[in-house]
């Protein structure tokens, strides 16, 4: 069977699409998780702030205004089917000039830097960080996953000892999110990468961010459990105020590793989670 071409023109028309929807409106797994919230807590202030962050965001949908004035770097996760055959420009060259048109037509802020050091923007928000896999089949899944600064500067990453137990884990991740206080403005989404390498994990724990739902590992879906308990009881609450609602997901992906080793990665999002996922 001859395979199934896609042009990535259509990748790239498909990646604009996704980022304005990303930038104007949270997914619906994520706005009924912060009205969950809302309905549950206790602290008034807390409550109070959920209300105002609600409000931000039906605001931000009705009138196509960004949810936060940080419209975040791009990440593109790409599943491409074996069976397909890329046609025109190269890939990443398509993905980043959706990037440039995409920022540029929903007037979004460009916070991008071409180097590190010399931090000189580069005007159009791209590049973005872009993982690929081959996959089976003959299509191809996009999904744009929009990171703020903010909530990126308190991710992090411990490598565990191989004898550390899952209780260890629990209290570096609630640390984690103890430090990091109200700067990721909470509730935060926590996406946990367990085992891997040092690079997997961290990856890991951003496509876990997105996952949405319980694990369906009965073992890691308790671990969740535990974890999003732990950080009701540390009170910090809705952007730093009190209450319990200081997570509103905890998402871990796990893979497997070498003897010697058990890195542990913890991706902190803030409560305006945006991503936006299709195929073709």
């Amino acid at each position: 069977m001859d395979p199934r071409k896609i042009s990535t023109g259509d990748i790239a028309k498909t990646v604009v699409e996704l980022i304005g929807r990303a930038s104007f409106t949270l997914p619906a797994a994520v706005n009924e998780s912060l009205i969950r919230l809302e309905e549950n807590e206790e602290d008034g202030i807390g409550r109070d702030t959920l209300r105002v962050l609600l409000e931000n965001a039906e605001i931000a949908r009705a009138e196509r205004l960004p949810l936060c004035q940080d419209c975040g770097s791009v990440i593109v996760f790409l599943s491409v089917g074996q069976d397909v055959k890329l046609d025109g420009a190269l890939l990443e060259d398509a993905v980043n000039g959706a990037v440039a048109d995409a920022y540029g037509m929903f007037n979004l802020r460009k916070s991008m830097v071409g180097d590190p050091l010399r931090r000189k923007n580069t005007g159009t928000n791209a590049p973005a960080f872009i993982h690929t896999e081959i996959v089976g089949g003959d299509r191809v899944a996009v999904t744009v996953y929009l990171k703020g600064g903010g909530s990126e500067n308190m991710s992090s990453l411990r490598m565990f000892r191989p004898t550390d137990s899952a209780e260890d884990i629990i209290d570096y991740v609630v640390g984690a999110v103890e430090a990091a206080g109200p700067n990721p403005c909470p509730p935060v989404f926590l996406g946990i990468g367990i085992g891997g390498t040092a690079d997997a994990a961290v990856i890991n724990s951003k496509k876990a961010v997105i996952r949405g739902g319980r694990h369906h590992d009965p073992f890691y879906a308790d671990l969740e459990e535990r974890i999003g308990e732990r950080l009701a009881r540390t009170n910090i609450g809705p952007l730093g105020y009190g209450g319990r609602s200081t997570a509103a997901g905890v998402y871990i992906m796990e893979a497997p590793c070498h003897i010697a080793t058990l890195p542990v990665a913890v991706n902190i999002n803030c409560h305006s989670l945006r991503y936006m996922s299709a195929v073709i």
